[in-house]
């Protein structure tokens, strides 16, 4: 790759570094996330719990702030070209939407939760964001069960995803997974 502004956007047949930086920022703040957030509910309620979900919620905005400047990245540059199976490339399409879906909906519905518990979402206490509804028990009951089947939706596919990734680099022995390392 060349040095300099060409360098950050993608080309025809590579990711530019800053889709990469998101792609890896992306992964290991998801992963961490998931990780944390299995963890934590099975805790008991003491200070540690509230410490971890307080952890979850500050990350899981900053999550929801990048996947936005992930996607409008993504809009504003060219995706490298899959010579692939047209079934292999719809696969890879769908699940890299997927992904879009489940980076923008874990966030929101989090914050729905909280916002449903009556409870502020601090951004690592720079800021306190609005409530998106009213204090509800019941509809903070529904988004719970949303959040988690998400969160399960998310680990299907990133275990379909890194599956396929290492098809492509051990199986086929193509650059699929070699474009979007640094």
């Amino acid at each position: 790759m060349m040095l300099g502004w060409n360098s950050l956007k993608n080309s025809t047949t590579h990711y530019g570094k800053m889709a990469i930086l998101l792609h890896w920022i992306m992964a290991l703040l998801l992963i961490g996330l998931v990780i944390l957030g299995l963890y934590m509910v099975k805790l008991p309620i003491g200070l540690q719990k509230l410490k971890l979900y307080g952890w979850h919620k500050e990350y899981g905005i900053l999550a929801l702030m990048l996947v936005i400047v992930r996607f409008t990245w993504r809009l504003a540059n060219q995706t490298p070209s899959l010579n692939i199976p047209i079934l292999e490339k719809i696969a890879a399409r769908t699940v890299h939407w997927l992904f879009y879906v489940f980076m923008f909906a874990l966030p929101v519905t989090g914050w729905l939760i909280t916002s449903a518990a009556g409870l502020p979402v601090s951004f690592f206490g720079l800021f306190v964001l609005p409530n998106l509804v009213s204090s509800d028990p019941q509809s903070l009951s529904l988004y719970e069960e949303i959040h988690e089947w998400l969160g399960y939706g998310l680990i299907a596919t990133f275990f379909l995803h890194t599956a396929a990734a290492l098809k492509h680099h051990f199986i086929n022995k193509d650059d699929i997974l070699r474009r979007m390392l640094p």
